[in-house]
């Protein structure tokens, strides 16, 4: 692969990290400013409905942080293989990844084929 393609793959894997590691902070930010509310610590009393909904909502959150976190572990892998050297590489059949895929998810570890494969089974 073009050094060129790796360098630009790689800043784009940098700036989608910046970018998730924002969400993350902002759902933690979040979830510390409704924590007293969920809980019932404040000095309303909240119908029932509302403590569903806010309960909901955070949950919610919680779901999209733990993807955010486990898209986060993804970028930092595929950084990972771009120092070294194992970047465009299947983690599973160590076929070359088509730049078309690398540039479409740029942090992924695997071929389509094996992609196919592993969400068929």
């Amino acid at each position: 692969m073009q050094a060129t393609v790796i360098e630009s793959l790689k800043a784009a894997l940098e700036a989608e990290r910046m970018r998730v590691a924002e969400a993350i902070e902002e759902y933690e930010r979040a979830g510390q400013e409704t924590l007293s509310d969920i809980s019932g610590e404040n000095n309303y009393r909240d119908h029932m409905a509302d403590q569903g909904s806010a309960t909901f909502a955070r949950e919610l959150d919680m779901t999209l942080e733990e993807q955010a976190r486990q898209n986060l572990e993804q970028i930092d892998h595929a950084l990972g293989r771009i120092a070294d050297g194992s970047y465009g590489i299947c983690a599973r059949c160590g076929k070359t990844i088509p730049v078309e895929r690398l540039e479409a998810v740029p942090e992924t570890e695997l071929c389509l084929s094996c992609k196919e494969r592993e969400e068929s089974s």
